[in-house]
């Protein structure tokens, strides 16, 4: 059974900073392209964020390009949102999951940016 645990989130002003992680077990993480995700209230979970299976390749949505940076650590089977220069836009639950959302849904992580 393959279990993501998020954590990391918090409460932070606008500017600051935060940095998630993500820990996969019960799965081969190192073969999966993994994402960050993100729902607001009202809203639809959105990719954010994506990296390949050995971190070669990232992907940013255009509303985080040049502020989250994605990584990962196979050995640790963790990947890793760093998120800088936080906006209010950017409070959300956020979650870890496969490119293609294949795995079960974690409890996420909150992240809140107060303005």
């Amino acid at each position: 059974q393959v279990q993501l645990v998020e954590s990391g989130g918090g409460w932070v002003q606008a500017g600051g900073s935060l940095r998630l992680s993500c820990a996969a077990s019960g799965t081969i993480f190192a073969s999966r392209g993994m994402g960050w995700y993100r729902q607001a209230p009202g809203k639809r979970r959105e990719l954010v964020a994506s990296i390949s299976s050995f971190g070669g390749t990232t992907t940013y949505a255009d509303s985080v390009k040049g502020r989250f940076t994605i990584s990962r650590d196979n050995s640790k089977n963790t990947v890793y949102l760093q998120m800088n220069s936080l906006k209010p836009e950017d409070t959300a639950v956020y979650y870890c999951n496969t490119v293609q959302g294949l795995w079960p849904w974690g409890q996420g992580t909150q992240v809140t940016v107060s303005s």
